[in-house]
């Protein structure tokens, strides 16, 4: 699966093994260049993250909830209601989504 932002295709990585989700972007020192998704997934930290990225937040529809720009290392992301998916996506691929959006999720 595919996100296709602004002419821009990102690989989606599912985390859905227990070990995928423990260590996700922890300890990750390379440039982000794909998205990771989170299923099932309502509130998540930055804690040992060693770069910036921004965050996506949606629903079951895959509808943008809430729209995190240039977060943080040693943040928490609190649970906000109706939040299915998390997607850490790289830097600069928020600027052109707004809240309400559904979003582009392609095969291949």
């Amino acid at each position: 699966m595919y996100l296709k932002v602004n002419n821009k295709k990102l690989y989606i990585r599912e985390m859905t093994k227990f070990f995928d989700r423990l260590i996700g972007l922890r300890f990750y020192f390379r440039t982000l260049d794909f998205a990771m998704k989170y299923p099932k997934k309502k509130r998540i930290n930055t804690y040992f993250f060693f770069q910036k990225v921004d965050v996506i937040l949606t629903d079951k529809e895959e509808n943008i909830i809430r729209l995190i720009e240039s977060c943080p290392t040693e943040k928490k992301i609190r649970k906000k209601r109706k939040v299915y998916n998390i997607y850490f996506v790289p830097l600069g691929t928020v600027k052109n989504l707004k809240v309400g959006d559904k979003l582009n999720i392609v095969e291949k």
